[in-house]
């Protein structure tokens, strides 16, 4: 499916016909207007976690959500201006305005859905685990109790694995920052998305690593528009964009574009949506 082919008035025209009076009578639609009138949509991206969103060699933000941001701006059609958050800020910049949009790795839970607008469906999901030095030869979870373990700041599962399994915690504002903390032995292993994780030891960088336990908590990943939008415009947009996606196919493609393990996730919405009808 040809993202271009989505046009402003069909989204708006689909986006009112199936709100409420009370709903539609309370969405100013303040940041979209501002997105529209400005011809440029800003978005905040991960630019630390390869490949979904990082810096190559010239210094340019890329990876897989930084496609999908790419494929939003183009079906609105405006510039796309991205912006690099942390898991630690990113909640913060979409609410502050900095940013108008988010698509930055974040998992889709209760308590963020209280303070901004995450759109349905997911656009991606992952689950939780380590990477740990081979020598030490982990094999479950509670052989971590009452060991340091690297984390990043502002990642639910830090709070999960302590709650859990009595592990101690040492938070970095950077995924840099812990791996390299976990190669100077300052903790015995880095808690993290497996996602990511795979991805650096598929790298070659990590050879004497593993991600040797079953990965627990699969959250999917939400994108997310300002709270007060996501039953507007904006967050209606985001979900019909979302949604097309899933039934083309085109997130597998970006999953494989950037080399990346497929997921079941993809693979079962890309079903789930497909078009009875389409041979």
């Amino acid at each position: 499916m040809n993202l271009q082919k989505i046009t402003l008035a069909a989204v708006v025209a689909t986006t009112f016909g199936g709100l409420s009076s009370a709903t539609h009578a309370a969405c100013t639609n303040d940041v979209w207007n501002k997105v529209m009138e400005r011809g440029k949509v800003v978005v905040g991206v991960k630019a630390d976690y390869k490949p979904w969103g990082f810096r190559n060699t010239d210094g340019d933000i890329v990876g897989m959500e930084i496609d999908l941001a790419q494929a939003a701006a183009d079906a609105m059609g405006v510039e796309l201006e991205t912006v690099a958050v942390q898991s630690s800020n990113r909640m913060q910049f979409l609410e502050q305005g900095k940013i108008d949009m988010m698509i930055a790795t974040m998992s889709d839970r209760a308590d963020r859905r209280e303070i901004v607008g995450i759109t349905q469906p997911n656009y991606y999901t992952s689950g939780t685990n380590i990477m740990a030095p081979k020598a030490l030869g982990f094999t479950s979870w509670e052989d971590l109790r009452g060991k340091p373990v690297c984390g990043k700041q502002g990642a639910f599962y830090n709070e999960v694995v302590t709650e859990r399994y009595g592990v101690n915690i040492v938070a970095f504002t950077g995924n840099a920052e812990a791996k390299q903390a976990l190669r100077d032995r300052k903790c015995v292993a880095w808690v993290y998305d497996d996602s990511s994780i795979g991805s650096d030891l598929a790298s070659g960088d990590y050879d004497d690593f593993e991600m040797p336990l079953s990965s627990e908590d699969d959250n999917p990943w939400g994108l997310a528009v300002p709270l007060a939008e996501k039953e507007c415009v904006f967050g209606h947009f985001m979900s019909g964009l979302t949604f097309n996606m899933h039934q083309s196919g085109q997130l597998v493609e970006l999953e494989a574009k950037w080399g990346i393990q497929p997921t079941a996730y993809l693979a079962d919405k890309n079903a789930a949506y497909s078009d009875w009808l389409a041979e």
